[in-house]
């Protein structure tokens, strides 16, 4: 991982389905990622084609939801989107019997901050500093479960579990997102973000050090770009549109192009039949041979 910059840590940018470029007319390989997750994709690669089709007709009846034997773009939105969740959905299930302590496959608020808590809150921790910060902490993971926990009974399915530990990933959670980036940054609590703490966030000054050229910029950013109402101040609405930036939806753009590509009687939604017809642009197999230029390129050397 490259190191993010100062001043991105803030943003949360989508995820890109591949790290292919997508030209379909070179290779599939973007196609492959975004349709089967990063890794999969290479574990087709090792598979003979007959292998790669008879696994992608059974991924083909899991995507189907409604088994009504079309997959729609909807169904195919939500596979892929899965799909690129994947790693997050690993990392909560790595946690999940951390918390699940009665093994009913659901996480209690009570589980949850006991397993978390339990030990700082009780009489033995007696650092009242740090008592105080894991209180704060207490609370805002408080609130933040509350708004992940959609049907308020106090308990969270793995869906909304994953919600409180990403929130970013989900729409519903935008509020929270924005509201704890505020408090984060907004050092004097009245509820707004000026210049000053906007650059504290991301920069301290060493002594006798000019400003670097970045910083410069990012104070422009904010007067001309962040702070849309020229009022000096960045608002809720304002942080929203900085660190959750309404980007092109790459998972519904994915499940049109392969529709478009696959569905010969266009009718919007694809069969079987048809993803099978135009298996290899879904996956991969050992037929698939991206080195193909390279070895051209030996045998002239």
């Amino acid at each position: 991982f490259r190191p993010v910059p100062a001043q991105e840590k803030r943003v949360h940018h989508q995820a890109s389905l591949s790290d292919h470029a997508h030209d379909d007319s070179q290779n599939y390989q973007y196609d492959h990622e975004a349709f089967l997750g990063k890794e999969e994709a290479k574990t087709f690669d090792q598979l003979t084609p007959e292998e790669s089709k008879d696994r992608l007709a059974k991924i083909v009846d899991r995507i189907d939801t409604d088994k009504d034997g079309y997959v729609t773009n909807s169904e195919l939105h939500q596979w892929i989107k899965h799909r690129q969740r994947r790693y997050i959905e690993e990392n909560v299930n790595k946690h999940w019997k951390d918390y699940d302590q009665n093994r009913d496959d659901k996480i209690a608020w009570e589980e949850y901050k006991n397993a978390t808590y339990g030990y700082y809150l009780g009489e033995e921790f007696s650092d009242i500093e740090d008592k105080d910060t894991y209180k704060s902490m207490l609370a805002r993971d408080e609130r933040r479960f509350k708004s992940a926990d959609k049907d308020r009974d106090g308990i969270a399915t793995r869906e909304e579990f994953t919600a409180f530990l990403h929130p970013e990933e989900f729409d519903y959670m935008k509020d929270v997102v924005v509201q704890e980036t505020m408090e984060d940054i907004d050092k004097d609590g009245d509820g707004k973000i000026n210049l000053h703490e906007y650059i504290g966030d991301m920069y301290t000054p060493e002594d006798s050090e000019s400003e670097p050229d970045w910083v410069q910029t990012e104070r422009k950013h904010f007067t001309e770009f962040r702070d849309v109402n020229k009022d000096g101040y960045l608002d809720a609405n304002e942080v929203a549109e900085w660190v959750l930036p309404g980007e092109v939806d790459h998972a519904d753009n994915e499940a049109k192009h392969l529709i478009y590509e696959t569905d010969t009687n266009k009718d919007e939604k694809i069969t079987k039949k048809e993803i099978l017809a135009n298996w290899n642009m879904f996956v991969g197999s050992q037929a698939t041979n991206y080195g193909e230029d390279l070895t051209k390129k030996h045998d002239e050397l």
